[in-house]
């Protein structure tokens, strides 16, 4: 079954750089004309231009060309700075990785920590209030919550920066410094679905009949919850916090807008604006890789950790 859903993945993938390159194919222009503009009404240089870039090949020749490029790891070359791809890639994402990777540091822990507790104190204030935070948490748009936190630490109280300026040469502690609400943009956002998830889950284990013959047993509570009701309650948090990852990685595009982060998602609306195709291609080709590896090690993680296949032990 993993095998199957691996194949299923990478056709996924396939089939999204097809559309990614057909949609882009679709959009009125093309680098050149991005890049003359208005000596694009110049019919020579429009086409000298074209010839120059490759474009005024056909669309099986290009798509071709690409495919048969990544298989030789080799991404392109950028159509709007004439460099390779993967040299202007490199720093931008490690850039967004760093992002999203700090941003789950802080989420998970916090995410699944609050998540068994609210299902330990059900209905408590502690409950009540976590659940009511969720849920405003999953309502209101990202870049909302970003505004709010701009308006909060840079407008009133001026303690954090709200653009984040990096340079080549900033250390990793100076790029957190200047990332610090971006990285709590969205790890609020995965702490609202891991938590809710994780709550769910312990709740249903809690109440399963497998629990309350352990408390008829006399096994301690605590040892009820962290040795047996949680193993059991991981599958699905682990599932969701794949999926969150891999989420992040479509939300940090509007995130690095709004806090101009020198990141992917920068990277991929300015690529789009000068219709630099190997470099929107590119970055499509990580993000859904990306998606795609976190769908499959979510499917590894639960079958490895399936709820079925685990019994109380006195």
């Amino acid at each position: 079954m993993l095998i199957r859903a691996a194949l299923s993945r990478i056709v996924t993938l396939f089939l999204t750089l097809c559309v990614c390159f057909v949609a882009l194919e679709a959009l009125p222009g093309d680098a050149c004309t991005s890049f003359l503009e208005q000596d694009a009404q110049d019919s020579l240089l429009l086409n000298n231009c074209r010839s120059q870039l490759g474009l005024d090949q056909t669309f099986p020749y290009r798509i071709g060309k690409l495919i048969s490029g990544l298989f030789h790891g080799d991404l392109g070359t950028s159509l709007a700075r004439n460099r390779p791809v993967a040299e202007i890639l490199a720093p931008r994402l490690l850039n967004t990785f760093l992002l999203v990777g700090f941003s789950a540091l802080i989420a998970i822990p916090i995410s699944f920590g609050f998540g068994i507790a609210a299902a330990v104190k059900r209905d408590s204030f502690f409950d009540i209030a976590s659940s009511a935070l969720i849920i405003m948490a999953m309502a209101i748009p990202e870049f909302v919550i970003a505004t709010i936190l701009i308006l909060i630490f840079s407008i009133f109280l001026r303690i954090l920066p709200a653009v984040s300026i990096i340079s080549g040469n900033d250390t990793v502690i100076q790029i957190l410094a200047n990332a610090a609400l971006p990285i709590g943009v969205l790890s609020i956002v995965m702490i609202a679905h891991i938590m809710r998830v994780m709550r769910t889950s312990m709740i249903d284990i809690l109440d399963s009949d497998f629990i309350k013959v352990g408390t008829f047993r006399g096994l301690s509570f605590s040892r009820l919850v962290f040795r047996h009701a949680l193993p059991s309650a991981l599958p699905p948090a682990l599932n969701v916090t794949a999926m969150s990852l891999a989420s992040l990685l479509g939300g940090v595009v509007v995130i690095e807008r709004v806090f101009n982060y020198p990141g992917l998602g920068t990277l991929t609306l300015q690529a789009i604006h000068d219709r630099d195709m190997p470099v929107v291609q590119a970055t499509v080709i990580i993000f859904t890789a990306t998606y795609v590896g976190l769908g499959m090690l979510a499917d590894f993680a639960s079958s490895l950790a399936d709820p079925s296949l685990r019994r109380i032990r006195v």
